[in-house]
């Protein structure tokens, strides 16, 4: 059993909240984690600042350009979970993109989430079918590789992607980008159940959670929901009050 599978307790929906590593600076990305962590989070996931985030829609590309503009990168990103090893309650997955990966080399990348501490990895843009490489170095570190499945995959290839997940399963709510929405898709209900019977591991669902009642929702529905735009635009306009603020009340609704 991983650390990020125990973050998800059996009987309860696991909260999964996610913070853009540099957005403001790196430092505020430490004090903001702490937060988080202390208001709730079950899990982190530390966004990895790219010039080109595919599967972000304006919230968090805007955030990605602000962390860039003031020096962010990956390797400060993951010297920010270096430095809170052991003084955060929730692990940390990180979410990026595959060129910074092949950019530092798969093995590097790998032995640095490792000596940080850090417990898994989301890569948006790495398929199934080349995903070897990198779950292998993954897996020689002791760092999960979590998969995405979107509505668009058949039954098939997800419960092939299931096979190959570690730590936990992300399915995408919606055919689209991240971002806040005011309703969730009426079909979601039914394809988390489908999901999580072909899973031995957690399932948590994100894009477009952003408010406490559709979190209770989803609450029963599926091991964990994933909050990401609506806590950094919680954040970027009313720093850390406002963010701890939004994950409290959505961990109340859990």
């Amino acid at each position: 059993m991983s650390r990020l599978t125990d973050a998800f307790p059996r009987g309860r929906t696991a909260l999964v909240c996610y913070a853009m590593a540099g957005d403001p600076s790196l430092a505020a990305t430490e004090e903001l984690l702490v937060a988080i962590d202390g208001a709730g989070a079950d899990v982190i996931e530390l966004g990895l600042p790219f010039s080109d985030p595919i599967a972000d829609g304006p919230t968090l590309q805007a955030s990605a350009t602000r962390s860039l503009r003031h020096g962010g990168t990956v390797r400060g990103a993951i010297e920010v979970a270096r430095k809170l090893r052991g003084k955060l309650h929730a692990p940390v997955v990180t979410m990026g993109y595959m060129n910074p990966v092949e950019s530092m080399g798969l093995r590097a990348f790998a032995a640095a989430l490792r000596d940080a501490g850090i417990a898994g990895c989301i890569v948006p843009d790495l398929p199934l079918e080349e995903a070897g490489p990198l779950r292998a170095e993954l897996d020689a570190a002791g760092v999960d590789l979590v998969p995405l499945v979107a509505p668009t995959t058949g039954a098939e290839r997800a419960a092939a992607i299931a096979r190959a997940a570690r730590g936990f399963v992300y399915t995408v709510s919606v055919t689209g980008v991240t971002g806040a929405r005011s309703e969730l898709p009426p079909d979601l209900a039914a394809r988390l159940r489908e999901l999580r019977a072909l899973s031995s591991l957690p399932v948590a669902v994100g894009f477009g959670i952003a408010r406490p009642e559709q979190a209770a929702a989803l609450r029963g529905l599926v091991d964990g929901i994933v909050v990401g735009s609506a806590l950094v635009a919680a954040h970027h306009e009313g720093g850390i009050p406002k963010a701890t603020e939004l994950v409290r009340s959505l961990k109340a609704a859990l």
